[in-house]
């Protein structure tokens, strides 16, 4: 299924795009995709394929998705419309609303036993979780160090984990870490997200998500948006699939109906929690373009929308993100080479390929990307069912980036 109005798109173009995007559901290696392109109030949908690996209902416009880590950069929204408020401020330390996180411990060396340790030169900011800076997360250098299995044992609640506990629990847990940096020394990925949620929550005084849907989500239209489905919606859900990485075949990471997202969850984890649709996906990007304003309501500040989707790390920070993402280009095709990272969101900082440098967003586990691209005033959607256990969903992504920027017309 297409819908188009394609005006700032080249017509031989889309059918490229079209092409390359059958192709990779043709393959049986993706069962079935929804992509949105959309430059200047145009679009541009490409519906493929079916909601199963062994067939039945086709993918449509509306199907819910599984957003993994590209929930990052609509979650981080809830903190800036706070920052906006003047209720929380960069550089406070966080010590107020998440005593856990008060009095910290770092590891003398990062890769230590967990009881050699220094006292943290200084409090956990709140700039340090916007900018993914706190201390603690998933770090490639340290995969087989104590405090990597330390934090996988008290706060992972991923597919193969379970279901986390609920918030103050979760905090708890954490609390009873110690760095495995000092604070704002070294990015590492996802933990900061999830710590900011809380705070979130907590400066609010309400969940995280009614916070997010009365400020952010209601008013961009984003109606398909949550931290659940909804029985009444759960037939537009697909199971999600993590291929088998040495056989291709689909295995069962999380099934539609009594699956994981199938009820609102104790924990409301703002680095991978969220269900979305293409086009919710489209009017959240599509306010970041416009510099935080959707159809004449103001939801952002300017500044609030520059601080997120600029490089906000130090060049010592940006070095050890970037040495991460090369150690497994070979398992992500490239994805997270772009250079830097602003608030919940990477940022390209060099022309690493065919995005200019400025474009910001993000790519998920689950098999979805998002990005806006300022130069060229676009917004690209890719969703899929299919995780990155193997290389097969990376590379559509790959390739529907690719494809994307050889359909804009001149």
């Amino acid at each position: 299924m297409k819908e188009t109005n394609t005006t700032g798109f080249s017509a031989a173009g889309l059918r490229r795009l079209h092409d390359v995007l059958a192709a990779h559901v043709e393959s049986g290696k993706i069962p079935g995709l929804v992509a949105l392109i959309s430059r200047d109030g145009r679009t541009h949908v490409e519906a493929l394929g079916t909601m199963r690996h062994d067939g039945g209902a086709a993918m449509r416009r509306d199907t819910l998705f599984r957003m993994a880590s590209t929930s990052k950069p609509v979650t981080t929204a809830a903190a800036m419309v706070l920052l906006d408020e003047c209720r929380l401020r960069l550089d406070d330390p966080v010590d107020e609303w998440l005593p856990e996180l008060a009095d910290r411990r770092v590891l003398r060396r990062p890769d230590g036993p967990l009881t050699d340790t220094v006292p943290a030169r200084r409090s956990i900011t709140v700039r340090d979780l916007l900018t993914s800076t706190f201390g603690l997360g998933m770090d490639f250098d340290l995969l087989t160090a104590p405090i990597r299995a330390a934090v996988f044992e008290k706060t992972d609640y991923s597919v193969a984990s379970g279901p986390a506990p609920d918030q103050d629990e979760w905090m708890r847990r954490l609390g009873e870490l110690p760095l495995s940096y000092q604070p704002g020394e070294r990015w590492q990925y996802d933990l900061s997200n999830e710590v900011l949620g809380v705070l979130v929550s907590r400066v609010a005084g309400s969940s995280l998500e009614a916070f997010l849907r009365e400020r952010v989500l209601d008013p961009l239209g984003m109606r398909d948006t949550g931290f659940h489905v909804p029985a009444a919606r759960i037939d537009r859900l697909p199971p999600l699939y993590g291929p088998d990485p040495g056989t291709g075949e689909f295995l069962l990471w999380d099934a539609a109906a009594g699956g994981r997202v199938s009820a609102p969850p104790a924990f409301q984890g703002a680095g991978g929690g969220l269900v979305s649709t293409a086009d919710d996906y489209h009017a959240y990007f599509r306010m970041l373009l416009n510099g935080g304003v959707h159809e004449g309501t103001r939801i952002l500040s300017r500044a609030a929308v520059a601080l997120m989707t600029t490089n906000c790390l130090t060049p010592e920070q940006q070095s050890a993100r970037d040495a991460m993402y090369r150690g497994i280009a070979h398992l992500s095709c490239g994805q997270g080479l772009h250079g830097g990272w602003g608030f919940g969101m990477a940022v390209r900082t060099y022309r690493g390929g065919y995005a200019p440098v400025g474009q910001f967003g993000w790519d998920g586990g689950s098999g979805t990307s998002a990005y806006a691209d300022p130069v060229n005033r676009l917004t690209g959607i890719l969703l899929t069912q299919v995780g990155m256990s193997t290389l097969d969903s990376p590379r559509l992504a790959a390739d529907f980036w690719t494809t994307v920027y050889q359909a804009l017309g001149d």
